[in-house]
């Protein structure tokens, strides 16, 4: 299966990536539609402006299964984000926009074309969000000199429809983490109050674009939808409520992450609510009302070793 967006011709790619920029103009390319000119510099919640702050790329092993492979996943981290929550487990590049590396769309083609001559099985954006005009106007560059990998967006599913619409097509592979069920909590530890009905539509919308997960013979990923939820102290996160959503109507058949590595980190030892660990026993009964609710494709892998996930290039 090709990828996507070698199906769209040049005019085409150009005129998503023109109507991707001008929403920049006065930027609402997530649900905190700031309304700032990032054309001219301006900054909103994601501290980003024109240029897209890359904070590092290399192959990475410690995606699931479908996105690993034999060689690893491309995996780009933009810095910078559209949610921000106060536990990020990548605190500093979520916060670290203005002062990471500023790439230009010619820098992001040539790392998405290092990752495939370093033989990545996809190009893994993560945290893409708040960057989509900048990947649009790399794509072109990037397919001119050969790129034929799957695309990956990796975000945190505090999405706009509207933006995800310009990627119909483009993106092979979406991978929303689902945070919240519950407007209190998502207000008061991402300051995101429709932070569920946001990343309910855009779930729904990206399963419409790319259905379930297809995979090939060696059960890599091709095309679909996988979906990651972190579980959290006291069930912050609203597991059952979001297995429930997922089960009744996305698909039974959708590919779940169910991960239990949460740790304080960032500003979360500041909320006496986020400062226990999650433990086996909260990820059993998750995968016990997965099965229950009939959602039966759920990620088994161990942990991975940590001093092997970041092998640079």
């Amino acid at each position: 299966m090709r990828p996507g967006y070698l199906e769209y011709n040049s005019p085409t790619l150009r005129q998503r990536t023109q109507k991707a920029r001008e929403i920049l103009r006065a930027c609402r390319l997530c649900p905190r539609q700031c309304g700032v000119n990032r054309l001219e510099g301006e900054r909103g919640f994601c501290q980003t402006g024109s240029t897209a702050p890359v904070a590092s790329y290399h192959l990475h092993f410690g995606e699931e299964d479908p996105l690993v492979g034999k060689n690893g996943s491309g995996t780009i981290f933009f810095a910078g984000c559209n949610l921000g929550c106060v536990f990020c487990q990548n605190y500093d590049v979520s916060r670290g926009a203005e002062t990471a590396a500023q790439a230009e769309p010619g820098h992001i083609a040539q790392i998405m074309l290092d990752l495939q001559q370093h033989g990545a099985l996809n190009i893994n954006l993560v945290t893409p969000t708040h960057v989509v005009p900048q990947i649009l106007q790399a794509l072109p560059i990037a397919i001119e000199k050969g790129l034929r990998l799957p695309l990956v967006y990796n975000c945190g599913g505090y999405e706009e429809v509207e933006t995800l619409a310009l990627l119909q097509g483009i993106v092979d592979i979406y991978m929303p983490d689902l945070k919240f069920a519950h407007p209190d909590v998502a207000e008061r530890l991402a300051g995101a109050r429709n932070y569920p009905e946001r990343a309910g539509s855009a779930l729904y919308e990206m399963q419409r674009q790319v259905g379930e997960l297809e995979c090939n013979e060696r059960g890599e990923a091709l095309r679909g939808l996988m979906v990651r939820h972190l579980l959290l102290p006291g069930d912050l996160a609203g597991t059952r409520e979001w297995l429930a959503f997922l089960a009744h109507r996305i698909s039974t058949r959708t590919y779940l992450n169910l991960m239990d590595q949460y740790r304080p980190c960032g500003e979360a030892h500041s909320y006496p609510e986020l400062c226990s660990p999650v433990g086996s026993k909260e990820l059993r009964q998750a995968r016990e009302e997965a099965r229950r609710l009939g959602l039966t494709r759920l990620d088994q892998r161990e942990p991975p070793d940590l001093r092997a996930l970041f092998p640079r290039l």
